[in-house]
């Protein structure tokens, strides 16, 4: 009996069914691309005009707590998502998840030219944080981490089946 329910038994299905079963699903991985912090050098005219009236001691310490606002800002890129770490007395984290990306955009002041530097700029759909950048970040590195990140924007709304829709 056990013969004949086989040859009853479709063909096609058991295997099919055996595959669903010992295909895994997609690994979610999430690999850092890239780690960074803004110059100091984006202090330079607070620190220019701090020097110039350190006589009065509040100057040094407003440029102190503008050193230490820049030296604890952390960007991080991943696969996923960008992530903004800050705060000197208290820390607060803040995720970007990379197929909310609407636009990227890569400028550089007079100032940052003069010294190498530029900033990304992202226009996002996320609700807490609709524009995000990057501040003071070499040039070079800077255009090559944008191209970077709308790889990887494009690369997630794939894999996600996501698609932007804007309602005017």
């Amino acid at each position: 009996m056990n013969s004949h329910t086989a040859l009853a038994t479709p063909v096609g299905r058991e295997p099919a069914r055996a595959a669903r079963t010992t295909e895994q699903p997609p690994a979610r991985t999430e690999t850092t691309i890239w780690t960074g912090r803004p110059s100091q050098i984006a202090n330079l005219g607070v620190f220019v005009w701090c020097g110039l009236l350190c006589w009065l001691v509040v100057p040094i310490l407003v440029a102190l707590w503008r050193y230490l606002l820049v030296r604890t800002l952390r960007y991080e890129l991943s696969s996923q998502r960008f992530r903004v770490t800050s705060g000197v007395l208290s820390r607060r984290t803040d995720d970007l998840e990379l197929f909310r990306v609407k636009d990227t955009a890569f400028t550089q002041t007079l100032f940052q030219r003069l010294f190498g530097l530029g900033t990304i700029a992202m226009a996002t759909s996320d609700e807490s944080s609709p524009r995000i950048s990057i501040e003071s970040i070499p040039a070079g590195q800077g255009k090559e981490l944008r191209e970077q990140i709308r790889n990887l924007v494009e690369d997630l709304r794939d894999r996600k089946r996501v698609r932007e829709v804007d309602y005017a």
